[in-house]
């Protein structure tokens, strides 16, 4: 984390100096925090809120806990009384965002970003306060621009500026083709900030090069430049990758209870630490001492429980915490959860692999299959090592890996 010169913050009221803690709690960097300081200052004296932005590509339907440090933070910052804008980039979907990427991202379409868009907002307001967020979708500002304005806007940038960005820059470097609408991406992003006038905008760290473009922007413009409060990037489950559905190393936070669990159960004891930093609501001090009582030989499996319990209660309920624990000691004993799907299929005798597929338990036969040659599926309780098994008719207690269940109906 970055450490802060304080000398900015010398002699600000007892409001402002907690304001500005929020702000900087589990942030990776401030910019610039004299300028913050001020829009601060400037709001509790005229009692007009600021204006903090997000913006959220719904380049797949479910929002993961990765997204959530910054929506976390967004949070915090909507209690101090100040407006936050859930910026929906429909528009900047279609471009695909170049951030951190070697390659060129694919286009989605239309119809999948209007399908997606659709679960984000809904997923949000489980952490935000809907009566005081202001949704947008930035197709409001950035189609009605035309040919002209695109233009208009390309020519504010120069290519050599665009080619400071790091990852155009190992690409350019390493002969990695780059499409010219990438050099899009941050403008359009930018010009985001202007349309919606915002004195603060979140993201990650990879995303600091566009949120400079923003300020840019807004100083061509003529107003006054918005701040810049970047999070660090939440690592996946892996303890490798940052946290991505592509990577399929994220936890849903739509996600059933039981399945939050288990992927929570199964972060490595140095990793739970840093999602206790930036995914717990618990203070920096209650953290401090729950990692120092583990490193004096408390189990760290309570800590990683505790943690799983407090997430899930956020999405879900307490009551859905506590039965998620039980149903994970009961796999853990070898048991079976008290609350599984269950589900009814004709067709018997049906091959192993089509059961699968059919009650949900995989995505498609050929990863149904994949499964079994793992040994990773069981029926009542025995693993089945045969692909070509048909199931009669009857009912039985179907489990793929350790966390997948169905009692399925065969008729």
């Amino acid at each position: 984390m970055t450490n802060y010169n304080d000398s900015a913050a010398e002699n600000l009221s007892a409001s402002i100096a907690r304001a500005l803690a929020i702000t900087k709690r589990g942030c990776e960097e401030l910019l610039i925090e004299a300028e913050w300081i001020a829009k601060l200052q400037k709001s509790e004296k005229t009692g007009q809120p600021l204006r903090i932005k997000l913006g959220l590509d719904p380049t797949a339907p479910d929002i993961h806990l990765g997204h959530t440090v910054v929506l976390n933070k967004l949070r915090q910052l909507q209690d101090l009384g100040h407006t936050v804008i859930f910026l929906i980039g429909d528009f900047t979907s279609m471009i695909g965002d170049p951030s951190g990427r070697n390659s060129t991202r694919p286009p989605l379409t239309r119809e999948q970003i209007e399908a997606n868009a659709l679960t984000y907002a809904a997923q949000a307001n489980k952490i935000l306060d809907p009566s005081k967020t202001e949704l947008r979708y930035n197709s409001e500002w950035c189609r009605p621009l035309g040919a002209d304005g695109m233009i208009k806007l390309a020519s504010r940038y120069t290519v050599a500026r665009m080619l400071e960005r790091d990852d155009f820059t190992k690409r350019y470097q390493g002969g990695i083709p780059i499409s010219l609408h990438e050099f899009l991406y941050p403008l359009m992003q930018g010009y985001d900030s202007v349309a919606l006038k915002s004195d603060l905008e979140l993201g990650g760290t990879d995303q600091k090069f566009n949120l400079l473009v923003g300020r840019e922007l807004q100083k061509q413009e003529g107003q006054e430049p918005q701040c810049i409060l970047t999070m660090p990037l939440l690592v996946g489950l892996d303890g490798v990758d940052k946290m991505s559905k592509s990577k399929n190393n994220y936890v849903g936070i739509s996600e059933a209870p039981n399945e939050m669990f288990g992927k929570l159960m199964s972060i490595s004891d140095e990793l739970m630490w840093t999602y206790y930093e930036l995914l717990s609501f618990r203070s920096l001090e209650e953290i401090a001492t729950l990692k120092a009582a583990c490193a004096n030989g408390r189990n760290p499996r309570d800590a990683k429980v505790a943690l799983a319990q407090e997430i899930i209660a956020r999405f879900h309920t307490q009551a859905a915490a506590e039965q998620a624990l039980a149903d994970f000691e009961a796999r853990s004993m070898g048991g079976i959860p008290d609350d599984i799907p269950e589900v009814q299929l004709a067709g018997a005798p049906l091959g192993i692999a089509q059961v699968l597929k059919q009650a949900n338990l995989a995505p498609s036969t050929s990863e149904a299959n994949r499964n079994l040659e793992q040994g990773g599926v069981k029926v009542d309780g025995q693993k089945v090592e045969d692909k070509g098994l048909k199931l009669e008719a009857g009912t039985y207690v179907i489990q793929v890996g350790k966390r997948k269940f169905a009692r399925v109906t065969l008729s």
